[in-house]
């Protein structure tokens, strides 16, 4: 029997591809672990449309829980993958054990991910949105995401996919409080900081009874330093070792 189960949710641009040594180590540890992508993206990239929105996102997680009849899952979101895992402990929190936000950006506030943006940003999102047909965003170079390794940069530009406008666009309309009573975990990456989360972090912090926890390490954490990611999300699994983290 495994120790515990995973459902690891990628970010903006990304797929189920990017936990692959992450998934591997927690394997080995004896986790189940699932990695869906995301319709739009990855190896899902060819169903690009623009009726894509942050509810398919949602339904996409929550039907892979629900098909695989997971239960006592925990459920880690990284970057935007933390709005997707939110609007799953809204509707399905009975199948979760704990929430685990890697330097997420999450909906506290009830505005979509463009209007949660400085004007200057969200005018230079919808013309890169324009410039690509109006769709989807391309991705942006990884040193975006505090990758500075060449190689892992090269292997990430070979994987990173246009992300669907209408997740930025449409809001994640939550019918409970954000995290829905689940345990929660914050983790945020600090070396460099990524500074579209800021706000993000500090309501995490804000919290009681969350764990919130900072690391020396980029934003990519997941890609850059797998087995640090490893060791973390064990420990979660571990619920008397957490406190050695805080």
């Amino acid at each position: 029997m495994a120790q515990a189960c995973f459902v690891l949710v990628h970010g903006a641009f990304h797929g189920g591809w990017c936990w692959r040594g992450v998934a591997d180590g927690l394997r080995r540890l004896g986790h189940e672990v699932y990695t869906p992508t995301q319709t739009g993206l990855g190896d899902r990239s060819h169903l690009m449309s623009a009726d894509i929105t942050m509810a398919t996102f949602v339904r996409d997680i929550q039907s892979t829980i629900e098909m695989e009849e997971l239960n006592e899952v925990i459920l880690v979101g990284h970057s935007f993958g933390a709005r997707s895992i939110c609007g799953v402990s809204d509707i399905i929190p009975e199948r979760i054990k704990h929430l685990v936000f890697i330097d997420g950006g999450l909906p506290f506030d009830g505005r979509s991910r463009l209007e949660g943006m400085t004007a200057e940003d969200r005018e230079r999102r919808l013309a890169r949105a324009e410039a690509n047909g109006g769709t989807s965003v391309p991705p942006p170079d990884p040193s975006a995401f505090g990758v500075s390794d060449p190689v892992i940069a090269r292997w990430l530009r070979k994987h990173l996919t246009p992300q669907p406008l209408g997740v930025d666009t449409s809001a994640l309309k939550l019918k409970n409080p954000l995290a829905n009573g689940i345990p929660a975990t914050y983790l945020r990456c600090t070396l460099p900081a990524f500074p579209g989360v800021e706000e993000s972090a500090a309501f995490a912090r804000s919290q009681p009874g969350w764990h919130y926890i900072e690391i020396d390490a980029p934003h990519n954490v997941i890609v850059t330093h797998p087995e640090l990611t490893i060791e973390f999300l064990d420990t979660i699994a571990k619920p008397a070792n957490i406190k050695s983290m805080l």
